[in-house]
């Protein structure tokens, strides 16, 4: 914040106050906020009662509690200097925001993002041994599915999305984020939400999942994100051939995220990859983003990201193609960047699983 010029940051809902101070505020009407001025303790506002929710950290915060009756936009606005640079929480909500520019307009205000967006993307051991706990939760799940002890076959998206979703939570995650199950032409959707499409022979079957781990009270989760296919029959040379591309595609990417790798020349290792197979207008998306207490946080593997990678960095990796109305594919790990080069916290198999469920 010294160095940013921020004289104080104001977070509320969203992940940077889990990440702090290991409390996650309800997303309510009524106001919590936790006040991190550059210098002098930090302040958490909130509504009195919800201060039973919040496990004290001694001497590191403050706990400010809220009657019905009073002003908490008041409250904050008093911790901070009216005239100095306040940076905001992006996921605060905008009536909060209005009402703290509204009581203080001589203020300059920022995203916070540029103050903790820098420190959550770098991982510590504690965070990517959680990462690596919510990535082999998945893996085994990947394993079923892969290993046809997942049935496909008969069974609507929506159901198979409902069997993931319980394995996630079974797999020690406190909440599934999202069981992504797309089904023939429907994988040609990178985001396409399981419906009553039922699964049929000879097709792939994209499923991307992932959730937040379960961690002891007081203490952040972290998330798990996983994308694997398998297809239900031997399928067609056309789409062996290209999924042999994606994979050797993915393969690449990872061994481009090094230390010090520009994060646009990792998306272009895997696109340049698929444009050898002429996939690439197929492949609509980046190649990867970060991952954290959040599903998707920097840094992101895009062109125009010069930004070079760093020692525990946490991020998707990727590719896909996706021909509308045929068919489409997937293949994404977890990777962390190590100085010993990248890491990948997946293990489960990569190829295209031939499964009769």
């Amino acid at each position: 914040m010294l160095n940013t010029g921020v004289d104080a940051a104001l977070l509320s809902v969203g992940p940077d106050l889990p990440w702090l101070i290991g409390y996650a505020a309800m997303p309510l009407e009524r106001l919590t906020m936790l006040v991190v001025p550059a210098a002098g303790q930090p302040t958490l506002v909130l509504p009195n009662f919800e201060v039973p929710r919040v496990v004290p950290r001694g001497d590191l915060f403050a706990i400010d509690g809220w009657d019905e009756t009073d002003d908490p936009v008041e409250r904050v606005a008093g911790l901070v200097n009216p005239k100095g640079t306040l940076a905001i929480g992006d996921h605060t909500w905008s009536r909060f925001l209005v009402a703290l520019q509204q009581r203080m307009p001589a203020s300059d205000w920022v995203d916070a993002g540029t103050v903790t967006g820098a420190l959550r993307q770098i991982k510590d051991e504690a965070e990517i041994d959680a990462l690596q706990r919510a990535a082999d939760g998945v893996d085994r799940i990947a394993a079923e599915l892969q290993g046809g002890q997942i049935p496909l076959i008969g069974q609507t998206e929506a159901q198979v999305a409902a069997h993931l979703s319980r394995r996630i939570k079974e797999e020690g995650h406190a909440r599934v984020n999202f069981a992504l199950v797309a089904s023939g032409p429907n994988a040609a959707s990178p985001h396409h939400e399981a419906g009553q499409r039922v699964i049929q022979p000879n097709e792939v079957v994209l499923c991307d999942f992932g959730g937040t781990t379960a961690e002891p009270e007081g203490m952040p989760g972290y998330c798990s994100d996983l994308t694997r296919c398998v297809y239900t029959g031997e399928p067609p040379a056309e789409f062996a051939e290209a999924y042999e591309a994606l994979y050797d595609a993915q393969k690449r990417a990872v061994g481009a995220a090094t230390v010090g790798t520009p994060c646009e020349d990792i998306d272009r290792a895997a696109r340049d990859r698929l444009a050898e197979a002429d996939l690439d207008q197929w492949f609509i998306h980046r190649t990867g983003h970060g991952i954290g207490v959040e599903g998707h946080e920097d840094p992101y593997l895009v062109a125009g990201n010069a930004s070079p990678l760093q020692a525990g960095n946490a991020f998707s990796i990727e590719p896909g193609f996706y021909v509308d109305g045929k068919w489409g594919a997937r293949i994404e790990d977890i990777v962390v960047a190590t100085p010993d080069g990248a890491r990948p916290l997946n293990r489960v198999d990569h190829r295209l699983a031939i499964v009769e469920a």
